[in-house]
């Protein structure tokens, strides 16, 4: 799996599932690299074809629709969209 890994502050443990091409998702990218925070991203749509199934399995077990940008926060919380206020809302409060 080729997951990036971007280096910053700590704020948790931040997982961004992404599609390459989608301006939502790079606006999520943009936004957590302003906010100057470590975060690890996978662009979904280049992984290899035979780990299509185990990516998606991992996506659809915190958002059932498959949708992108999808935020997944220290394994609790998910954000599903570009939501910038609410990604600096609750990224502000995540300091390690």
């Amino acid at each position: 799996m080729d997951i990036k890994q971007v280096e910053g502050r700590k704020a948790g443990k931040l997982m961004l599932y992404a599609i390459s091409t989608c301006p939502w998702c790079q606006k999520t990218k943009t936004l957590l690299n302003e906010l100057g925070v470590e975060y690890s991203y996978i662009d979904v749509d280049l992984v290899p074809e035979e780990e299509e199934d185990k990516i998606r399995r991992e996506v659809e077990r915190w958002n059932d629709r498959l949708s992108f940008p999808t935020l997944v926060i220290d394994d609790e919380e998910v954000i599903i969209g570009f939501q910038e206020e609410r990604i600096r809302q609750v990224l502000k409060g995540k300091k390690q």
